[in-house]
């Protein structure tokens, strides 16, 4: 029977968090939402329930409201890796929910590798 896009999306979210959690060995995680519009990605600790670091294209300060293309995304993943740096944190999990590993997702995960984060 034919599901949904946001079924198959669930599906695939839940799939990919529940393998990352098996390997996660008490690392935080770098969590990334791609809306139409905008980026955004935080550093969470899921043990205390807490996000350390935060960074969005919603961000006056970034100078990108309402963009949602891979220069952004290189942007976001820039910001994002230096302030995880000066909230103490090195080395993190990569979960990219229901979205594939291509495109603005890749663009985010490559600028916070170059940017110090490891994983």
């Amino acid at each position: 029977m034919a599901q949904s896009k946001r079924e198959l999306f669930q599906k695939r979210r839940q799939r990919v968090r529940s393998k990352l959690r098996k390997m996660a060995a008490g690392r935080l995680r770098l969590s990334v939402h791609r809306s139409s519009k905008n980026i955004s990605v935080q550093v969470i600790d899921d043990a205390k329930g807490v996000t350390l670091a935060a960074a969005s294209t919603l961000e006056p300060k970034l100078g990108l409201q309402g963009k949602n293309n891979i220069e952004a995304a290189t942007k976001v993943g820039a910001e994002i890796a230096e302030r995880a740096k000066a909230a103490g944190v090195e080395e993190v999990y990569f979960d990219r929910g229901g979205f594939l590993f291509h495109g603005k997702v890749k663009a985010l995960a490559d600028a916070a590798r170059e940017g110090g984060l490891k994983f």
